[in-house]
C-alpha cells in the first residue's frame, strides 16, 4: 500500500475502553499513521477487548476474520482486558500478530515496529506488577469525551475478573487530571464523562478523594457539563450527591451498580453494601434532584440465586425510583470465587429472569420519560442525521430529537419536551430556537 499507513480500531466493552482506544489512536497519528474506519482497508487493525462481554473468544475471532477480509496482509494487534486474561488463547487465533496486556497496549506503535511476523508475540506482565496509571481521554469521534480518572479495582467481587485484567486501584493526582480535562476541552467538546473501573475510589492511598476531584473539575473553564459514568453505592456519599445537586456543571444523572436486591446474594457476591444503603442513596438523590436520572446494573442467575431471591430483586427494583436498568445474565468466569458455589442456576432460567427485568427496565424508562413531559431542559445535540432528525441528551439523560439543522451540532439548546415519538424519543420544541452555547 502506497502513501501514509492506515490504522483502524474495533473497541468492545465499556466507556473506559473507548477512552483508551482513542489515546492509542493518537499515538499512532503522532507516528504518522492515518486513522480510518474498521470496515476500510488498513495496514494495522487494533482490537481492544473486554472481559465482561460474553463469548469474548468468539467475538475476537470474528473481528479478526473481518479485518483479514478487508486486508489479508494487515498487521493485527489484540489488546485490552481479555488480552491480559487469556493471551495464549488469543495468540492462537489465525491472523493475530501481537497480543498486549494492560500496560503494554499503550506502547503498541513501538511494539509493531519491533515485531517479526512469524508467530503471534505476547507481551503482558503479571497483573500484580501493573502499577502505573496511564491517562486517557476520547476525542474526534464524539460530541463528548470520556475522561479516564481511575483504573483497576481492589474489590474482587465474586463474579468479576476486572481486578485480574486491570490490576489494583490507581489514579493520577487532581492537578494532572485537571490538565487532561483541559486538553480534552481544547478539542471543542462540551461534555466530559468521568470514567474508570471504580471511580469513587479515586485517590485511594493518597490524601485526595473523588469529592475533591469533582469540586476541582467544576471550576474548569470551557466545559459545559460533567457526567459521572458509574459509581459504587458505598462510595457515593451524601456530600457527593449534595455537591452535584448544587453544581451548574455536574448533571443530575447517576449510574449506580446494584447487582441484586437480595442481601443474601449481595453477601455471596462479596459486594460492600446491603440493599437498604442503595435505597438511601436513591432517596437522597431524588430528594435533592427530583428529575434526576438514575440507572442501575443488576445481575440475574448468580449461583445460589433462588426464585425467591430473584423475586426479591424484582420487587425491590419495581418499587425503587430508578429510571432504567442494565441487566446482565451471570456467566461463569475463570478464577472467580463464584465458581465455588455449587447451586448453579440453569442457563434457560437465567435468560427468563433477564427478560423479566429487561421488560421492567423498559417500563421504568417510559415512566421516567413521561414524568418529564412539558418540562424545559438543555440538550447537547450530536452530529448524526437520522432520517432528517438530529438528536442529543438532556442533562438528565433523556434522548431528544428535532428537525436536522447543522447549526445545532455540538450546541447546547434549551428545549421544552413536547411529545414522545413511537420510538420512545422526545420530539422537542426549541425554546425560541436560542442556543445556550455557541461554537
Amino acid at each position: 500500500m502506497n502513501g501514509t499507513k492506515k490504522v483502524a480500531f474495533y473497541t468492545l466493552g465499556c466507556k473506559l475502553n473507548f477512552s483508551e482506544t482513542s489515546t492509542i489512536a493518537r499515538q499512532f497519528e503522532k507516528d504518522g499513521y492515518e486513522k480510518t474506519e474498521f470496515e476500510n482497508v488498513a495496514d494495522v487493525y487494533v482490537v481492544n477487548t473486554c472481559s465482561v462481554t460474553d463469548h469474548a473468544d468468539t467475538k475476537c475471532r470474528n473481528i479478526v476474520r473481518q479485518a483479514l477480509r478487508n486486508n489479508p496482509d494487515a498487521f493485527i494487534a489484540v489488546v485490552g482486558c481479555y488480552a491480559q486474561l487469556k493471551p495464549e488463547e488469543i495468540a492462537e487465533i489465525p491472523g493475530v500478530d501481537i497480543v498486549l496486556g494492560a500496560n503494554e497496549k499503550f506502547n503498541l506503535p513501538q511494539f509493531i515496529e519491533n515485531t517479526k511476523r512469524e508467530k503471534a508475540g505476547i507481551h503482558a506482565c503479571e497483573i500484580k506488577e501493573v502499577k502505573d496509571f496511564i491517562p486517557s481521554w476520547s476525542a474526534g469521534d464524539r460530541i463528548r469525551t470520556f475522561l479516564k480518572v481511575q483504573d483497576g479495582c481492589d474489590y474482587f467481587c465474586a463474579f468479576c475478573t476486572i481486578p485480574l485484567a486491570r490490576g489494583f486501584s490507581r489514579s493520577e493526582n487532581i492537578e494532572k487530571t485537571l490538565a487532561y480535562a483541559r486538553e480534552a476541552v481544547a478539542t471543542g467538546v462540551k461534555e466530559i464523562v468521568l470514567t474508570g473501573v471504580n471511580i469513587g475510589d479515586f485517590g485511594n492511598g493518597t490524601d485526595e478523594n473523588f469529592l475533591q476531584l469533582i469540586k476541582a473539575l467544576d471550576k474548569v473553564e470551557g466545559v459545559e457539563r460533567f457526567r459521572i459514568s458509574s459509581i459504587e453505592p458505598n462510595l457515593l456519599t451524601d456530600e457527593i450527591i449534595e455537591f452535584v445537586a448544587a453544581s451548574e456543571k455536574f448533571v443530575p444523572h447517576f449510574h449506580i451498580p446494584l447487582q441484586s436486591g437480595s442481601d443474601k446474594i449481595l453477601a455471596a457476591m462479596r459486594r460492600r453494601y446491603e440493599s437498604n444503603l442503595y435505597t438511601e442513596r436513591v432517596a437522597k438523590i431524588k430528594q435533592l434532584m427530583p428529575d434526576a436520572c438514575i440507572g442501575a446494573d443488576v445481575i440475574v442467575g448468580f449461583p445460589g440465586e433462588t426464585e425467591e431471591d430473584f423475586l426479591q430483586t424484582y420487587n425491590f427494583l419495581n418499587e425503587l425510583d430508578v429510571s432504567y436498568l442494565h441487566v446482565f445474565t451471570y456467566s461463569e468466569r475463570d478464577n472467580t470465587t463464584a465458581l465455588r458455589i455449587k447451586e448453579v442456576v440453569p442457563v434457560e432460567e437465567r435468560k427468563r429472569r433477564n427478560k423479566m427485568l429487561t421488560i421492567l427496565s423498559e417500563k421504568k424508562k417510559r415512566h421516567f420519560y413521561e414524568q418529564q413531559k412539558g418540562k424545559e431542559f438543555t440538550v447537547l445535540f450530536e452530529q448524526e442525521n437520522h432520517d432528517g432528525f438530529i438528536s442529543g441528551f438532556t442533562e438528565n439523560y433523556i434522548r431528544v430529537k428535532t428537525d436536522f439543522d447543522e447549526a445545532l451540532i455540538n450546541q447546547l439548546v434549551e428545549v421544552k419536551l413536547a411529545e414522545m415519538d413511537v420510538d420512545g424519543v422526545y420530539k422537542a420544541k426549541l425554546r425560541h430556537a436560542e442556543l445556550v452555547s455557541a461554537s
